[in-house]
């Protein structure tokens, strides 16, 4: 069970946006990440708690930020209820997109395991509905991931495989480069990986 710890900033400004926390693990039945979110000043600003099946589809999704709630899954494409931090509140969506995604490098890692590309295969498409901070507001988006390149790594516990992604963002031409070996994303915009306590997970 990976466990460790990401530093977050503002990819254009490297301006520090806090820590995350987090764990996660592969079952027979998919993968689950869970985190704890930290401002720059120590001070808990959210979290994350989400599931994945076989596929790598969104089966629970749990986000808290600055108060607000989202509680999503993949259901008629994605559905999801936000709710206000008075509580009094709550708001129901649905798009028919494929998956989720957000701040969170779990997104990452969940992204790629539902695409489940070939090395040097042509991009393919997706479409997210993204819930960032500070409000998790929902915003549909489309994205083409493609595979790179797969490079095995010596390591003192055994090879390790490392995927080099180039994440394109359809509606601005933006590109970024992700790399994930397993189940943790070792590098991309505005994620650095700053301590892993033991070797990713690989997915079967």
């Amino acid at each position: 069970m990976p466990r460790g710890r990401y530093s977050l900033h503002d990819p254009h400004d490297r301006t520090p946006l806090g820590e995350e926390h987090f764990h996660c693990a592969t079952g027979p039945s998919g993968w689950r990440y869970v985190s704890q979110i930290t401002a720059p000043s120590g001070d808990h600003s959210g979290s994350v708690d989400l599931t994945t099946d076989e596929l790598g589809r969104p089966i629970r999704l749990q986000l808290h930020a600055g108060g607000w709630q989202v509680r999503g899954a993949a259901l008629e494409g994605v559905t999801w209820v936000r709710t206000d931090p008075t509580g009094e509140h709550a708001t129901e969506g649905n798009v028919r997109a494929h998956a989720f995604t957000g701040a969170s490098p779990a997104f990452l890692v969940a992204t790629a395991r539902l695409l489940r590309l070939e090395p040097g295969a042509p991009a393919t498409r997706v479409r997210l509905v993204a819930l960032t901070d500070p409000v998790l507001a929902p915003r549909t988006l489309d994205q083409s991931w493609a595979l790179l390149q797969s490079e095995a790594h010596a390591t003192d516990s055994g090879p390790l495989t490392v995927d080099a992604y180039q994440v394109t963002d359809l509606d601005t031409g933006e590109q970024q480069a992700v790399h994930i070996a397993g189940d943790v994303v070792l590098a991309a915009p505005g994620i650095e990986l700053e301590d892993l306590e033991s070797p990713p997970s690989s997915f079967s």
